[in-house]
């Protein structure tokens, strides 16, 4: 490897230690129900996507809301004796990407057969944090 690529690669990984994630992987639900939780949330503050994602009826706000409080007790293990509430913590980044699909066929008239795609998903959630500038995103 390259001296220039070390140092940038150096330069990428500290710079992910800073930064407090959580992923959730090949979540049974399909894409498109997962981005409309994701979307609705984007860019809050933590404590009311909270409150938000747990009176939302959607099954999809649940996992979401599982995913926002694993990404909670990352950034509460970085950052001991700070409270989310003080240093003005919100969803900085929140990302859904398809998952593997598995491919089943269901029986239809006249000896004929449709295939059934069953989707699934991949969120990323980053959480960021207004108190901390030197993070560039």
């Amino acid at each position: 490897m390259g001296k220039r690529k070390k140092e940038s690669a150096k330069k990428l990984k500290e710079a992910r230690k800073k930064v407090s994630f959580a992923v959730l992987r090949n979540n049974p639900t399909s894409p498109r129900k997962m981005r409309l939780v994701a979307d609705m949330v984007r860019g809050m503050e933590v404590m009311r996507a909270l409150d938000v994602l747990k009176y939302n009826s959607r099954e999809a706000s649940g996992k979401v809301e599982k995913l926002l409080r694993s990404a909670i007790a990352n950034w509460e293990q970085k950052n001991e004796g700070e409270t989310p509430e003080e240093s003005g913590l919100y969803i900085k980044e929140i990302k859904v990407d398809e998952g593997r699909m598995l491919k089943r066929l269901r029986p239809a008239p006249q000896g004929r057969a449709h295939r059934i795609r069953k989707r699934s998903n991949h969120v990323t959630l980053v959480l960021g944090s207004t108190t901390d500038n030197n993070i560039n995103g």
